[in-house]
């Protein structure tokens, strides 16, 4: 008899939908094609120990199962329930009426009970376009999956409850998600607030420029002056997820198997921060079956990099192209995958290895040409693609014992938000365009016009300053997110002022 179930294989961040035929036939074979992996081939000990111990027995005849299309690479054990109730319903065991309803994935225990797995929510945003009743998988998956809506989602504990379902013996509870209802609910939940720091006001203007621009930001300043504790606040001040976005960024993390059982959608924006130890592929994405990277799962969100002159220069130099563009293409022989990669990137660094260079009251104990060594550990191409750069020093004590709270997140990001809106307005008929940060050089001349002024002011700062060329189309950029943050039309002289201000590593007597 020859049944047909349901799977999906994942690849990027999109679900391709599996057929799993089964005919059992007279003899005593079990062939298993369609190119599955190592872990698809071990399914049969997995599932025939499940059948036994749930009262089943596995077919002493001849078994041949397709997964198609075949020219597709099949991996992991998620396939085990699809591969076993085909089987039951090919061997008379179970029905097979409600088979071609259902997308069934889940890894199977010896003992029939389900384990979680990787990419629930791109498979569920498949089944529901395919037009797949419901998705049947295990219960810990099943709050991130009932997100799609039209879409019935069931959540089961073991092989029993499914094979009940499936023979119309018992329902089982369908899994019911208000996502509007809990994204808007749990929006604003983040235990970080921007008046846990006490000073460094100046460095709070910086952080809000380069929120309300999208701009990608390095802080520059000695050990315990709060680089990390001001760069953990960020996500507080950017503008909450829309919807679209809140989707986008948990299908990433749905497929790297950073969903947890309690979440349905993610409602925080993302904040990573690898340890300077990390490899290449491991920052942009990739493998023999390609994974998402930390940029990728930064997506929307901020990726931090401490100690930015201790990553390995390789991997500083593979995020070139990623910044550019906002995504990663990762190729193999076979076939390429693509991960978004819209993060904005915030970096620290000391100013000398040992941590003191223009510090206020210790001296810097580096050898002369040690601290232009230390920064030339960042390329140039590199340092272009980040906006600002802003020296951080510590806070005198007596602000540390101030009492008085300063500014909270809400009130910044109140103003980020409607700096954004104009952004927004401004780049509509550009598509791909959203904020100050990714204007080109062409949208530069269009929406940053400078008067006679602003003109003299950049010119001597470049003269008197020793500011390199590339700082000038980012000091243009920032200028106009400072304008837009006054709700001005024109970048003004003073703006500009503000913006040259935040090229510290530029100038030509940085490290002398």
């Amino acid at each position: 008899m020859l049944v047909k179930a349901y799977g999906s294989a994942v690849f990027g961040i999109n679900a391709t939908t599996i057929t799993i035929e089964v005919d059992v036939t007279q003899g005593i074979k079990f062939l298993l094609v369609g190119l599955p992996d190592s872990a698809v081939k071990e399914s049969q000990q997995r599932i025939e120990s499940a059948l036994r111990l749930n009262g089943f027995g596995w077919p002493r005849y001849k078994i041949i199962i397709n997964m198609a299309p075949a020219d597709i690479r099949k991996e992991g054990s998620a396939y085990d329930l699809p591969l076993a109730a085909a089987v039951l319903a090919a061997s008379n065991q179970i029905s097979s009426d409600k088979l071609a309803k259902y997308v069934l994935m889940g890894e199977l225990s010896l003992d029939g009970s389900l384990q979680p797995i990787k990419g629930v929510l791109p498979i569920a945003i498949n089944a529901r376009k395919e037009g797949f009743e419901g998705f049947i998988l295990p219960k810990q998956n099943a709050r991130e999956a009932a997100v799609v809506d039209k879409l019935k989602v069931y959540g089961a504990e073991n092989l029993r409850e499914v094979t009940d379902f499936l023979n119309g013996e018992e329902n089982m509870e369908q899994t019911i998600v208000d996502t509007r209802a809990e994204f808007y609910a749990r929006i604003n939940n983040n235990p970080l607030d921007f008046s846990d720091v006490k000073g460094q006001e100046n460095v709070k203007r910086a952080l809000e420029i380069a929120a309300a621009g999208g701009h990608n930001i390095i802080l520059i300043g000695p050990p315990g002056s709060g680089k990390t504790m001001l760069a953990k606040r960020i996500p507080t001040i950017l503008p909450p997820f829309t919807l679209k976005e809140a989707l986008e960024t948990t299908k990433i993390h749905s497929v790297a198997g950073k969903i947890g059982k309690d979440t349905s959608l993610m409602t925080q924006r993302p904040f990573r921060s690898p340890h300077h130890t990390i490899s290449d592929v491991a920052l942009v994405g990739g493998g023999n079956y390609p994974q998402p990277g930390e940029i990728s799962l930064a997506h929307n969100g901020v990726l931090f990099l401490d100690e930015l002159p201790e990553f390995k220069r390789t991997v500083l130099e593979v995020m070139r192209q990623p910044l550019e563009d906002r995504l990663i293409t990762i190729s193999r022989a076979k076939f390429s995958v693509e991960y978004p990669s819209s993060f904005m990137l915030v970096a620290s660094m000391n100013p000398c290895p040992c941590g003191y260079y223009n510090h206020p009251t210790k001296d810097c104990v580096c050898a002369p040409g040690v601290v232009q060594k230390y920064l030339n550990k960042i390329s140039g191409p590199l340092l272009d693609r980040i906006d600002i750069h802003l020296e951080v020093v510590p806070v005198p004590f007596k602000k540390l014992a101030e009492m008085e709270s300063s500014e909270n997140s809400e009130t910044v990001r109140k103003r980020v938000i409607v700096a954004r809106k104009i952004q927004e307005e401004r780049f509509a008929e550009h598509k791909g365009v959203y904020s100050n940060a990714q204007m080109s050089s062409k949208l530069i001349r269009k929406y940053v016009q400078l008067d006679e002024a602003g003109n003299e002011l950049i010119k001597n700062a470049m003269d008197k300053l020793g500011l390199s060329a590339r700082a000038y189309d980012r000091i243009l950029k920032v200028a106009r997110t400072i304008a837009d943050l006054e709700a001005e039309e024109h970048v003004l002289a003073h703006h500009l002022s503000e913006a040259i201000h935040y090229r510290s590593l530029d100038r030509d007597n940085w490290g002398g």
